[in-house]
């Protein structure tokens, strides 16, 4: 045993790749599959089916359950947008796909659910039989539980058997799968044939809720792109005002983005089913039977237009949101563009009113020097005017003689001041 702390998550993980094994069924059988929507109450439903049917208790979070009881067993399957209701029984029915497995649902308990039902499948397994005798049963009495116009049939697993199914529901609101084993088929071969059908049906159903949600984001779209090439076209005119402009650019591309928001994982899980469904059909490996349409051909007849619908929607919404972008950037940049040219004229502007100020600044200067050189002499001549007594000058004389050193001296370091704040 490995001594080496193993991940928390590892067990678990181990567990999830056999939860949900194949059934294993003999033929003749029958099966009933209901698909229902998930919601918050699927293991107190599961739990409260189990005990009203005496099998063993649901193990909360576990997320699947089988449980055999005898005559026939139940499996259930939790996934992420959908619960799954399964009844394996055996034998072969007098009439054709009857409700005999669906009566195994306790009335009671059908009335307590609240999901909704997403897709119903009766599944009928024949007895094995040579293959000239399938052949001869299917030609004879098989397909009359179909409706020839949409039949699909083909052989699969290299032969073995045989399935066939109309994907139409019946009266009573039922998708019809039949299986024609070719010779003796192992039990557990015959259940994954069993299991690959519903869960074709079932991904088909789930991937096929995103059409409508792609018919509405296409109405809406084609409302979008008119008010799009209008203001585009505003734009490129210059006819309104660069923020009403702005203002419709906003709107447009918020609702664009709320549209791909609220659909994405619709869109999303849509293709992720499409896909499981030809991943599903493709592992059957599929040979034409007598000339009949295949599932696969069925499919890229009557699904794939579906899912090329939806896909085309989830490409326009993202190719006009990629043109409100574009527009949006082409009215920024005209936006940018005006306003550096009016920067332009701000700027210019301003240099103006600095060489104004300059010139100000060195008649203000100027006028300064005078002042300045004024009363300096008027001081200069009071305090020098009791030695010019002694040297018999008049004070005229004094005032004249300071008038050029100190306005010389008041000039330069004026100067000396305005060039050291200009350095700083």
């Amino acid at each position: 045993m490995l001594n080496i702390k193993s991940h928390p998550l590892r067990e678990s993980l181990s567990k999830e790749l056999h939860a949900r094994p194949f059934p294993v069924l003999d033929a003749p059988s029958q099966v009933v599959f209901l698909a229902l929507t998930s919601n918050e109450n699927d293991e107190k439903y599961i739990q409260s089916l189990a005990q009203q049917l005496g099998g063993r208790d649901y193990v909360l979070g576990s997320g699947h359950y089988y449980q055999d009881l005898g005559s026939y067993s139940l499996k259930w399957e939790r996934h992420s947008e959908f619960v799954t209701y399964t009844i394996l029984l055996d034998g072969e029915e007098e009439t054709p796909f009857s409700d005999l497995a669906l009566n195994h649902f306790p009335e009671i308990w059908l009335d307590s659910l609240t999901s909704q039902v997403i897709t119903a499948v009766k599944l009928r397994v024949v007895a094995p039989a040579s293959s000239k005798q399938v052949e001869h049963d299917i030609l004879t009495n098989f397909h009359t539980a179909f409706q020839s116009e949409s039949l699909a049939i083909s052989y699969v697993l290299d032969k073995n058997a045989i399935v066939a199914s109309d994907f139409k529901m019946d009266e009573n609101g039922y998708i019809r799968f039949g299986v024609l084993p070719i010779g003796q088929l192992g039990r557990h071969r015959l259940g994954r044939i069993v299991q690959r059908l519903l869960e074709i049906e079932t991904y088909r159903a789930m991937s096929m809720l995103t059409l409508p949600i792609a018919k509405k984001v296409f109405t809406r779209l084609t409302e979008l792109e008119k008010d799009l090439a209008t203001t585009v076209q505003e734009i490129s005119g210059r006819a309104g005002t660069y923020k009403e402009n702005l203002d419709t650019l906003m709107t447009i591309a918020s609702e664009i983005e709320y549209l791909n928001a609220e659909n994405a994982f619709r869109f999303g899980a849509g293709d992720a089913y499409s896909a499981l469904v030809d991943q599903r059909i493709f592992v059957l490996r599929e040979e034409r039977f007598l000339g009949r349409q295949t599932f696969s051909e069925f499919m890229m007849r009557r699904f794939s237009p579906t899912v090329r619908t939806c896909q085309a929607a989830q490409k326009r919404l993202q190719d006009i949101s990629d043109r409100a972008a574009r527009a949006s950037d082409l009215l920024s940049t005209r936006v940018n563009v005006r306003t550096a040219a009016q920067n332009r004229t701000l700027l210019e502007q301003m240099d103006k009113r600095s060489e104004l100020q300059l010139r100000l600044q060195e008649t203000v200067e100027g006028l300064s020097v005078v002042a300045i050189s004024y009363y300096c002499v008027n001081l200069f001549s009071y305090l020098l005017f009791p030695l010019a007594v002694f040297q018999g000058w008049e004070k005229y004389n004094l005032t004249a003689f300071l008038v050029i050193p100190v306005a010389l001296s008041v000039f330069y370091m004026v100067r000396r001041v305005r060039r050291h704040l200009t350095k700083s």
